[in-house]
């Protein structure tokens, strides 16, 4: 897959992801989460990740470079595990809508893939779909995620439960161990509203 803003032609892509707690206490001690400047968290990531994508000489893309945005979704949908979910981010079956997707390394030469990818996420299986019954501003449907409603509910209820962290991501079932902090939650919500 040729890539142009990567520098070179990758035949292996490596999603690389995170979870919001073990992700946010690292981050806390940064440098770029004290020094007031916009996108701390992905100019954090940026360094972190291409450090380690130069020390291997591997090719690095991100998910909040763009346009164009790479497919990033669609890379970590062929990992197995995941399905797509009504909140718009990705559910996986272990991690649930709590596994953030940070950055994709690209490498020159193919890599071994395990031969039985794990099974699709959960979203398919879950009948209840608690995720669009909590959700404050109506803003999920099985058919998608409406982004300027959920934006208008945050900006006309500033003291809505959704400011310390997605109501309808925490009414999921699956993940719950992996569920995002108050902090990492109004963080990520903060960052959301811009």
């Amino acid at each position: 897959m040729p890539d142009a803003r990567a520098g070179h032609a990758a035949r292996a892509v490596l999603v690389v992801g995170s979870l919001s707690n073990p992700l946010f206490a690292i981050f806390g001690t940064s440098p770029e989460a004290a020094d007031g400047l916009p996108d701390p968290l992905d100019r954090f990531t940026r360094r972190v990740l291409t450090g380690l994508a130069e020390s291997e000489g591997l090719g690095i893309v991100f998910p909040f470079d763009g346009p164009p945005y790479h497919p990033f979704q669609r890379w970590a949908l062929k990992t197995g595990g995941f399905s797509r979910s009504p909140m718009g981010v990705l559910a996986h079956r272990e991690f649930g809508p709590w596994a953030g997707l940070r950055a994709a390394l690209l490498s020159p030469e193919p890599m071994a893939v395990p031969e039985a990818l794990p099974e699709r996420g959960p979203c398919p299986t879950c009948h209840d779909a608690p995720c669009i019954s909590a959700c404050p501003a109506g803003a999920l449907s099985q058919t998608g995620y409406d982004v300027p409603r959920c934006l208008a509910h945050l900006r006309a209820n500033p003291a809505a439960p959704c400011h310390a962290g997605c109501v309808a991501r925490h009414a999921c079932p699956f993940g719950r161990a992996h569920a995002q902090s108050e902090e990492a939650g109004s963080f990520h919500m903060r960052a959301f509203l811009g």
